[in-house]
C-alpha cells in the first residue's frame, strides 16, 4: 500500500473571519491523483490556498509525509515539495520563458531539457518574454515552471480554463505524461468534470465548502445521477 503523501484533517479555513471550508479531510498517497469538483464557490481553490498555506485555518491539520506542517509559511512548503500553478497563472512577463523555468529550478529530473520534450513550443518561445506568449503558452510555462521546483505533489487550479481546444489536448497529454511518469501527485481543480475524472484515479466533491463526496473517480463517472446533483452536470437524455 503506497504511503500517505498529503492528509488533510478536520480543516475548518477561509479568509480573515469568513470560514470558506468546514471539517475538510482528505488522503492522498505518493504519486496519487485526485480530482477536486463541485460548483462555482464552493472552497475548491481555497482548498488548494490552504493546502500551500494562504488562508487562515482555524481548526484540523495538514500533514505531509506524516509531519504536521499547519503552521509552515508557503515558502517553506514549497521547498517541502508542494508545487502550485494557480488560475492566474502568475508568470513573471518581464522574463524570457527559460529565465522563468531557470529562476525556480531545484536539483531533480525535471530540468530544461524534460521541459522542453514535453513542452516544445516552450523551447520554441524560450527567447520570447512571458507577456509576448498567447494565454495557452502562457499555461504552459505556468505549468513547466512549477515542475521546475521538481514538486513531489502539483496543484493544478483550472488548468484549461479558457483555452483553445487544440491546447487543452497538449495539456491534457503533458498531465497524462506527468502521472505516467509516477514522479509526483497531482490534486487537479478543474470545471471540464469528465477530463478531470478520466485522468485521475480518486475524487472528491465540495458542496459548501463541506466534503459531499469521495470515492473512485471511474465510479463517479459512472454515477449521472450524482454529478449531475453535486457538479451540475447536465446528462444527455434521449427523445
Amino acid at each position: 500500500m503506497a504511503e500517505t503523501l498529503l492528509s488533510l484533517s478536520k480543516v475548518r479555513a477561509g479568509y480573515g473571519n469568513a470560514m470558506m471550508l468546514h471539517d475538510v479531510a482528505l488522503e492522498l498517497p505518493e504519486h496519487g491523483s485526485l480530482a477536486l469538483l463541485g460548483r462555482n464557490g464552493v472552497g475548491k481553490s481555497t482548498l488548494l490556498l490552504t493546502i500551500m498555506g494562504y488562508c487562515n485555518m482555524r481548526a484540523g491539520d495538514v500533514k505531509w509525509r506524516g509531519k504536521d506542517i499547519s503552521r509552515l509559511p508557503p515558502h517553506r512548503r514549497a521547498r517541502e515539495g508542494i508545487g502550485w500553478v494557480a488560475q492566474e497563472r502568475e508568470i513573471f512577463p518581464s522574463l524570457s520563458v527559460e529565465e522563468n523555468l531557470t529562476t525556480t529550478a531545484r536539483p531533480g529530473s525535471w530540468d530544461l531539457d524534460a521541459i522542453f520534450k514535453m513542452f516544445p513550443r516552450l523551447k520554441e518561445r524560450r527567447r520570447n518574454m512571458g507577456n509576448q506568449l498567447s494565454g495557452g503558452e502562457q499555461q504552459m510555462l505556468a505549468i513547466a515552471r512549477a515542475l521546475m521546483t521538481n514538486p513531489s505533489l502539483l496543484l493544478l487550479d483550472e488548468p484549461l480554463e479558457g483555452l483553445a481546444p487544440v491546447i487543452v489536448e497538449e495539456l491534457i497529454h503533458a498531465i497524462k505524461q506527468m502521472l505516467d511518469s509516477r514522479q509526483l501527485a497531482i490534486v487537479l481543480v478543474e470545471q471540464h468534470t469528465e477530463i478531470a475524472l478520466e485522468l485521475t484515479e480518486d475524487a472528491l466533491v465540495l458542496e459548501r465548502g463541506a466534503v459531499a463526496y469521495r470515492g473512485k473517480s471511474a465510479q463517479l463517472r459512472e454515477d449521472r445521477a450524482t454529478l449531475e446533483r453535486l457538479v451540475g452536470l447536465r446528462v444527455a437524455t434521449t427523445a
